[in-house]
């Protein structure tokens, strides 16, 4: 398959302020809140991490047995009939190994120091207190401390008698050093960990199991890409400088393979990597070829950085998913997506690509089997479960739910001018679109920032309506019926309370006009929307105990309704719903975020809650 060197992503590229400058301003700002580093080193003379961190995870999960002089951990459940699968490694790289114990995945393992292997006896405590009548499979990773001290450790339970099958598997799909450089370096591996450990748990025989793991290990490709170093606990801190971002980083602070500057572009550095992962004609890096209709599984890892959230990682998964289709024709089977082998706090992810086709065809094992054991539940505490539940999938059956317009409809209708009700749509939606930047700036002093944008949002959602044309009959319960929907589409607070006074006027106003209908007369427009809003109030106030004073919406929402179905004068209402929204300024918050979070009043500053309503109605 040719390589695409002029792809172009159609996802969102977020730029270097995301993921670069800001990235690293996040973590420079975590780490100013950390202890002071020199108190650190004497706290962890003191008080070591490790063994504590292994007693507390014991604690919150008693299948665990934890062994704290030798820093071990066994799964408490481990059948001795089963091949015994023993992981192991440095610490620093939480979830792994010490999260990963229970049924379907390791039986025991022996955690190092930080970024350090564990000794020999270590190693040797931890094959002994998970006995295996089959014998026992050593994973590691592939770096030269793991190999000697595994391996001794090996060859001692082999002379002590333990078992005849001691044998050691290394992690080997770290493709940031190529073929010709390649020696000890390698990480990974956590897929051929899962299946590993669920083809033991099912009985397979250790050749069995060496076969699957070797064969999922070939067939496995890593990339690793950092913003900054971790802070080791008790050492000197290192930095990546600003506007540098390292490709083919590795999980111990090293240097990397390439260090890019300026600072890439999410979509360009994720083509850069998929491009070391996934180019056929890098002859130092085709460690695997994924050829058309091939099954393959995608692991996106989070390297543990305070500044790389879950959000941003969903983002970054979407868009190697966009790339691996658009440009390399790969359509991943499974796609596992988390924090799994971590560098302490270092900012940074790995993508891993696991080509299960050819990993089943050189196991002698079907491709169903592999992602069976893939999906296969496991009580490991921080693998994720991805078994899938039987039965029919939702997605193919019928749905049962009647359309909206259907459920909505009414008898009765009301109706006015169609070229008014579009002008008012829109005016009312462009003096909210236009408020956003004012409106983020007040929340941003008293809130969290958010009132700004969820109002511009609920906007530009309801100019959808008569751009798509679903007011263009002039009906006020089709507008409402549209109001209503895109109010559902909003969440936060803002959201709900739209959306509950909407879906009460829109009840009110059907009691109203069937009531009207039955009298064959009414007093006109202003009576029958300002009787209709006043009951909308009143069941919005059984939802929420927030009334005027407490300085929110209600404090601009209350009282224009009160004026409104008092003089039936809408010009009337509008202006008694200036002076409180200008009154804000100087009132003090009584409920919400505002009273913990800022200090609007002394500021006098419009409540960013309050105002938008205003301008709704002043459009």
């Amino acid at each position: 398959m040719a390589k695409p060197p002029n792809y172009s992503s159609p996802y969102r590229d977020l730029g270097s302020s995301q993921f670069g400058k800001d990235a690293k301003r996040s973590a420079a700002k975590a780490k100013k809140k950390q202890f002071n580093l020199s108190a650190i080193a004497q706290l962890m003379a003191a008080n070591p991490l490790v063994p504590k961190t292994l007693i507390a995870l014991s604690a919150s999960n008693l299948h665990l047995h934890p062994d704290e002089t030798n820093r071990t951990v066994t799964n408490s459940h481990h059948d001795p009939s089963n091949v015994a699968i023993i992981g192991g490694g440095g610490s620093g790289h939480e979830p792994a190994w010490s999260c990963y114990f229970g049924d379907g995945m390791l039986s025991s393992a022996a955690c190092g120091d930080i970024f350090a292997s564990p000794s020999t006896k270590q190693v040797l405590v931890a094959i002994r207190s998970a006995p295996s009548s089959q014998g026992y499979i050593l994973l590691i990773t592939n770096y030269s401390g793991d190999h000697l001290h595994f391996g001794l450790a090996a060859d001692r339970a082999k002379a002590e008698g333990l078992s005849e099958n001691v044998i050691v598997l290394s992690a080997t799909d770290d493709v940031s050093i190529g073929r010709s450089r390649s020696s000890c370096l390698g990480r990974r591996g956590l897929a051929a960990m899962k299946i590993l450990g669920t083809g033991s748990s099912r009985g397979f025989s250790i050749d069995q199991c060496l076969k699957l793991g070797r064969a999922v290990n070939d067939q496995t490709v890593t990339i690793g890409s950092s913003f900054d170093h971790c802070h080791v606990p008790g050492r000197r801190d290192q930095a990546i400088l600003d506007d540098i971002c390292v490709l083919g980083a590795s999980i111990h602070n090293h240097a990397g393979w390439q260090r890019i500057s300026p600072f890439p572009s999410v979509g360009d550095l994720i083509r850069r990597a998929l491009r070391l992962l996934c180019d056929p004609a890098d002859t130092e890096r085709a460690f695997a070829t994924f050829t058309p209709g091939a099954q393959v599984t995608l692991l996106i890892n989070n390297y543990g950085g305070l500044c790389l959230s879950h959000l941003e990682l969903g983002e970054l998964a979407d868009e190697t998913l966009g790339q691996l289709s658009q440009g390399w024709s790969i359509t991943p089977v499974r796609s596992l997506i988390g924090t799994f082998e971590t560098s302490l706090n270092a900012s940074g992810f790995s993508i891993s690509l696991y080509n299960i086709t050819v990993a089943a065809r050189n196991s002698e094992s079907g491709a169903n089997l592999v992602l069976e054991l893939l999906d296969s539940h496991t009580t490991a505490v921080s693998w994720p479960d991805t078994i899938r539940p039987k039965g029919t999938p939702l997605s193919s059956l019928e749905a049962k739910k009647a359309p909206l317009a259907r459920v909505l409809r009414l008898d009765k209708d009301l109706f006015i001018d169609l070229e008014l009700m579009e002008m008012m749509l829109r005016s009312a939606c462009a003096r909210v679109i236009a408020a956003e930047p004012k409106l983020t700036e007040w929340d941003l002093v008293m809130g969290d920032e958010d009132y700004g944008e969820a109002v511009k949002g609920l906007a530009e959602l309801v100019l959808t309506s008569p751009d798509s044309g679903s007011t263009k009959s002039g009906s006020v319960v089709g507008a409402l019926r549209a109001l209503i929907q895109a109010a559902e589409d909003v969440g936060g607070t803002l959201g709900t309370i739209f959306g509950i006074l909407l879906s009460a006027l829109f009840a009110s106003l059907k009691a109203a006009i069937a009531t009207q209908a039955k009298r064959g007369s009414g007093r006109g427009k202003s009576p029958l929307f300002s009787s209709t809003l006043s009951s909308a109030v009143e069941c919005l106030k059984l939802h929420t105990s927030v009334r005027e004073g407490d300085r929110t919406v209600m404090d601009v929402l209350l009282p224009f309704a009160n004026s409104f179905s008092q003089k039936e004068a809408f010009t009337i209402a509008l202006k008694v719903t200036k002076e409180k929204a200008e009154g804000m300024r100087y009132a003090k918050p009584m409920m919400g975020r505002a009273t913990y979070v800022g200090d609007g009043t002394a500021q006098e500053l419009p409540d960013p809650g309050a105002w938008p309503l205003y301008e709704i109605l002043q459009g």
